[in-house]
């Protein structure tokens, strides 16, 4: 074998120059079965031999075993190592050249041949991309498409490979494919050709790697991409065929309108038939389907039309079974279901017809089943859905009445961030303007020690500004002094003061509309924590700073005026020359601001 090979190699070198065809064509043919019996091998020898270069003069137009050669080609290129010594030895533009033939074989092989130089080959890509390969290979899947005899399927799977393997994990070369208007031809060719299993797999990968990239879901938007998914998707049985579509849905559903396209289409129902199905399978493939197509469920349910037209006033058969998931005992649909919730409770409507409706005690449930070593995922599912039931003002004291603040404090002694971030919020939406609520919360010693542990987590800023902002509506809400004493004695009062030096300026006048309100209620119990922690210096930095806004400006100078009743405090603002800062404040643009500082001024002169 070795030796008629090597014999092959020599007589081929001697016709190639000679072009005596038929023993031209007989030593391609000792080649390619050479290279059946053991690819590896003959490759190294056909590198070795130098015979590569060769190959370039037979790949003309003209050249009747150009079909031939283009085929050994595609078989070494099978080897990582031959993929660079194809370029080298200037194959890639005869091989490009030859895709303008009309003859299918030669046409194929060029396509096998230029898809295996390109795969995982950084050189074969840029070479195919100068020689302008892609064009052409997108051209003949336009001008193909429509033919389903099985010759020309077969061609149409190796164009789909060969793009494949040249734009493959390559932002760029992907990127000229899009422009180049490959995405509405392989949803043509999906639709015409959805029997043919190979093809219909190409397109898929094709799909998967392309839709990854956000310029690229326009385009999809535009095609009927949801309609030909979803009838695909209803054909399959088998789950690695469903896995493969679930992989284009994923990221094709982030984008708003695609999502809109897939719920018209009916994929939200053959979602629904899935979980199902394998609700109560402990087989991996369908536990791993399960998890795949209800976490695509709630992906839809992120588009505002899309979640809106399932909502369908409360009354839609997919709102009421995913309701049906809360109470399941299996924990993936639990978490599905109460994210679900948490998407549909976007919008004051669905909120107030949801608690109306029962949902609230359905969610509470839920909660009470993981207070011990419970699903942190669920944990933190349901607290975000209650969150967002609370959020409109008429939801507020049905959801206090219902017991709601008990079922989330369970979860105060939680040690997963995520978890006390939902907890902190879903706590400062109820008390929002429901003045008995915060005072009864704000005098719970617990909860306002666990608040000043957490407002200095600082590895979590979100649970960090959310105590903060909580320890504050406490105090805004309640207006209670019992509230400002809980809040002093447990350590709470410096927190404020450096939440007034946030860079946000919605935490900036939490802070200092609550400071306000303790000077006011209570400066005497206060007195020696505000000292400490530096108000007063703090509050005239943030006047004499331009960039502080007007509000925060205002609110400062009201606080300043509170704190004049404290003999230690009022001495601090006498040593800080507050005149000069705030006298310039009168002719300041915004009118409350410029008031404001004239009422200060004549306290300050007053009481200097």
């Amino acid at each position: 074998m070795a030796d008629s090979l090597s014999d092959t190699l020599k007589k081929l070198k001697i016709t190639a120059v000679d072009r005596t065809e038929d023993s031209l064509e007989g030593c391609l043919d000792c080649l390619l079965q050479a290279l059946a019996q053991n690819n590896t091998e003959t490759s190294e020898k056909i590198q070795a031999s130098g015979i590569l270069q060769l190959f370039a003069s037979l790949l003309t137009p003209q050249s009747s075993c150009k079909a031939k050669v283009a085929n050994i080609i595609a078989e070494v290129a099978k080897n990582e190592f031959m993929r660079i010594p194809c370029v080298d030895a200037g194959l890639i533009s005869p091989l490009v050249q030859l895709l303008n033939s009309k003859d299918q074989e030669v046409l194929l092989q060029t396509g096998r041949a230029l898809g295996n130089i390109c795969y995982d080959s950084h050189e074969g890509r840029s070479a195919v991309d100068q020689a302008g390969g892609a064009q052409i290979v997108i051209d003949h899947l336009r001008s193909l498409c429509s033919l389903t005899d099985p010759a020309n399927e077969k061609l149409l799977t190796v164009f789909c490979g060969m793009l494949m393997n040249y734009s493959n994990e390559n932002d760029s070369l992907q990127a000229q494919l899009i422009n180049m208007g490959v995405i509405p031809t392989l949803v043509k060719l999906l639709g015409i050709h959805c029997q043919n299993a190979a093809l219909t797999e190409m397109c898929l990968v094709a799909f998967g790697n392309l839709a990854e990239l956000e310029s690229s879901k326009e385009q999809f938007a535009s095609t009927n991409i949801a309609e030909e998914l979803v009838k695909l998707f209803k054909k399959q049985i088998e789950h690695d065929k469903r896995e493969m579509i679930f992989e284009v849905l994923a990221p094709l559903a982030e984008n708003d309108a695609i999502k809109l396209q897939l719920v018209e289409a009916g994929l939200v129902e053959c979602l629904l038939e899935i979980v199902q199905q394998k609700v109560d399978s402990d087989k991996e493939d369908d536990i791993t389907e399960l998890k795949t197509g209800s976490d695509l469920m709630v992906l839809l349910l992120l588009g505002d039309e899309s979640m809106q037209k399932l909502f369908e006033g409360g009354k839609g058969s997919v709102f009421q079974r995913v309701l049906s998931w809360i109470p399941s005992n299996n924990h993936q649909l639990q978490l599905a279901g109460a994210l679900a919730i948490a998407n549909f409770a976007r919008n004051d409507g669905n909120c107030i017809h949801m608690v109306d409706n029962g949902i609230v005690e359905k969610l509470m449930d839920l909660l009470d089943r993981h207070v011990e070593d419970g699903n942190v995922t669920v944990q933190h599912a349901a607290l975000s859905a209650l969150r967002n039931l609370a959020i409109p003002v008429i939801n507020k004291a049905k959801m206090l009445s219902a017991g709601v603040t008990e079922a989330v404090l369970k979860f105060l002694k939680s040690e997963m961030p995520p978890v006390q971030f939902k907890l902190l919020g879903t706590l400062r939406m109820l008390i929002d303007a429901q003045a008995e609520a915060a005072e009864q919360l704000g005098k719970n010693v617990k909860l306002v020690e666990r608040l000043v542990e957490w407002c200095e987590a600082k590895d979590h800023a979100g649970v960090m500004g959310e105590s903060n902002r909580l320890l504050s509506a406490l105090i805004r809400h309640s207006k209670s002094k019992d509230v400002i004493k809980t809040i002093v004695q447990s350590g709470g009062i410096k927190h404020l003061v450096t939440m007034a030096t946030s860079e946000h300026v919605i935490m900036q006048n939490e802070a200092l509309v609550a400071l306000a309100l303790i000077a006011a209620l209570e400066l005497g119990t206060a007195e020696k924590d505000l000292e400490s922690a530096k108000l007063v210096q703090i509050l005239h930095r943030l006047l004499a700073d331009e960039r502080s806004a007007p509000e925060i400006k205002y609110n400062s100078m009201v606080l300043i005026c509170a704190l004049m009743g404290s003999e230690s405090l009022h001495k601090e603002v006498q040593d800080l020359a507050f005149l000069d800062v705030v006298s310039k404040l009168r002719s300041h643009e915004n009118k409350s601001v410029a008031q404001q500082a004239s009422l200060t001024e004549q306290r300050l002169t007053v009481e200097s």
